[in-house]
């Protein structure tokens, strides 16, 4: 059982696209946030999180995104803008030829005792899989 998660923007975006027929796995991504909501899971974010999802609902959905940013912006969570966990993403990116983005999410996956990075971004997962802290949300 996962005691904190570490969500990166892939999951949190299907929290808002789930009426998309594109879209797979969104009854995970709801689950997981009724988790979230209802204080059964904690869940800490790289400093980065809100921008990038404010990015692509900005780009995807112009016309909700700022009602989805301030629904987004009500719940609850902690940042972790560690010097550690900069490092540990450099050398995740570096190692994964990864962008620094997502390698961020899954440095404080491994900086945050209990913590796992649920991440329904494929190309990532494929590179990280191996190593610990990682967990696909359709396996949830």
């Amino acid at each position: 059982m996962i005691e904190v998660a570490v969500v990166d923007a892939s999951v949190a975006l299907k929290w808002f696209f789930r009426q998309r027929d594109d879209e797979a796995h969104t009854e995970r991504a709801i689950a997981l946030l009724e988790r979230i909501g209802a204080g059964q899971l904690r869940m800490v974010q790289p400093p980065h999180f809100v921008a990038e999802v404010a990015a692509v609902l900005a780009r995807k959905q112009p016309a909700g995104a700022r009602s989805s940013l301030l629904d987004l912006q009500r719940l609850e969570w902690e940042v972790d803008e560690s010097p550690a966990i900069y490092a540990a993403a450099f050398e995740l990116s570096a190692a994964l030829q990864h962008h620094l983005f997502d390698t961020l999410y899954h440095a404080t996956a491994l900086h945050t005792e209990g913590a796992t990075l649920i991440t329904a971004d494929t190309a990532y997962y494929a590179k990280a899989h191996g190593r610990r802290g990682i967990a696909r949300l359709q396996d949830l």
